[in-house]
């Protein structure tokens, strides 16, 4: 009874003195929200936890919903339960789902209203090649018509991630749908050609607000891959910076969870993503002096989230312990921040071979030893249009290009499998 009145405090349930139909009451309550997906899932130190108390460690791929054609990409050539049910098969419990601000963009432009994926298509494709990859998404997915908008695509895979129980990250990928990322391609920091910060605001909030019917929606991240603008030196010697960055985490934040206060919120570093060194040392947000303050977000509620694409790597305590200097060591308990972290992107070629290479082999070791959440990048085998390749080949996609197999079967079933194992164990 002590360990219910416990949980039920924390949802604001339970009662100082429950009399026996009281407490077979708040038992029913509780049992409910046991039931998966067990949310608002909340942060406590180093941990994620769902809302029985339980610590809960994300492990999963990321799925591009943010490019040219701005829907989940691989539907020309697999249902989306069967895509699902390829992810689920690996034991992955999360999905890191992608989306542009354009999308927000063009619906309010719209009158609030979103275009169809007929056009999304025709727009990103041409005519002749847009009308022929929307027949193949319509006969591989029947569900869906012409009519079918962009956002009930993104609602249909919600709800079938949610009926196979993989949770989602709903992920701020970029401004203008593209393939990502450079500092060269206009949606590098806040201020860049395409990355205007009122829109990135108001989608934020947007997206928040409609994926809030979404079962599977666990966390929304701020935005992907904050980097250096390289060709806009007056934005980067006037902006690039921690304290700069500080003010749009903030900004950003509070979008969020004004329209819903259950997510968790996933914040990004700088360098690409690689390094949040200050956030957890507690050190000056240069060039001011000001540190980070957790109170100046919703409690319990921040993660940090890390990329690393160090696959050249060749020795494992160096590449182990660049991650901790940049951020990782906030899991041991023993910095001035301690906070969840994730390892929210890795990847590298998908062949027979270089997954046995130390980069990948360090990385798995390294997460189920910390038990620190990870989405490998990527799931897609191919995408609608890539950099203006139409139908572009993904190598390091988890799926072949036709998303019917495994791309690399021994990385698979070499190390990818244990490694979920090893983390959600």
């Amino acid at each position: 009874m002590r360990l219910l009145l416990a949980v039920l405090a924390f949802t604001g349930l339970a009662i100082a003195s429950p009399t026996s139909n009281e407490a077979v009451l708040n038992v029913a309550v509780a049992e409910k929200r046991a039931a998966w997906p067990d949310t608002p899932h909340y942060t406590s130190g180093r941990w994620v936890r769902d809302a029985t108390g339980k610590n809960i460690t994300y492990a999963g791929t990321n799925w591009p919903g943010h490019a040219d054609v701005m829907i989940p990409e691989g539907l020309q050539y697999q249902s989306i339960a069967t895509i699902v049910s390829r992810v689920k098969s690996l034991g992955m419990n999360t999905v890191r789902l992608t989306y542009a601000i354009q999308m927000v963009d063009e619906i309010y432009s719209n009158g609030g209203n979103d275009i169809t994926i007929q056009k999304a298509f025709v727009q990103a494709l041409g005519q002749t090649n847009g009308t022929r990859v929307l027949n193949q998404v319509l006969a591989k997915n029947p569900n869906l018509s012409a009519t079918t908008t962009r956002l009930e695509v993104f609602d249909l895979v919600a709800a079938e991630l949610a009926k196979q129980q993989i949770y989602i990250l709903l992920d701020n990928h970029i401004s203008k749908g593209m393939w990502c990322c450079s500092g060269t391609d206009g949606n590098s920091w806040w201020g860049d050609t395409y990355f205007h910060a009122g829109n990135w605001t108001r989608g934020l909030t947007y997206m928040a607000n409609h994926a809030k019917k979404w079962t599977a929606l666990t966390s929304m991240s701020l935005r992907n891959e904050p980097r250096e603008p390289t060709n806009n030196a007056a934005l980067t010697r006037n902006s690039y910076n921690w304290q700069s960055w500080y003010t749009f985490v903030k900004q950003g934040t509070q979008a969020i969870s004004s329209a819903n206060r259950d997510v968790l919120i996933f914040i990004s570093g700088l360098n690409y993503d690689t390094t949040l060194t200050p956030v957890v040392q507690g050190t000056a947000l240069t060039p001011g002096s000001a540190k980070f303050n957790i109170a100046d977000f919703p409690a319990n509620k921040i993660v940090l989230e890390l990329h690393n694409y160090e696959t050249g790597a060749n020795n494992c305590n160096n590449l182990q312990g660049n991650l901790n200097r940049n951020g990782f060591n906030a899991l041991s308990g023993t910095t001035p921040n301690v906070f969840p972290v994730m390892l929210t992107e890795f990847g590298f070629q998908m062949d027979a071979t270089t997954w046995r290479n130390t980069y990948s082999t360090c990385l798995a070791s390294f997460v189920t030893a910390q038990k620190a959440g990870w989405m490998i990048w990527v799931l897609v085998g191919s995408y609608y249009i890539r950099s203006g390749t139409q139908d572009y080949d993904e190598g390091w996609g988890l799926m072949n290009h036709d998303w019917s197999d495994w791309r690399s079967p021994s990385y698979v079933n070499g190390l990818l499998l244990n490694m979920v194992k090893g983390t959600l164990n």
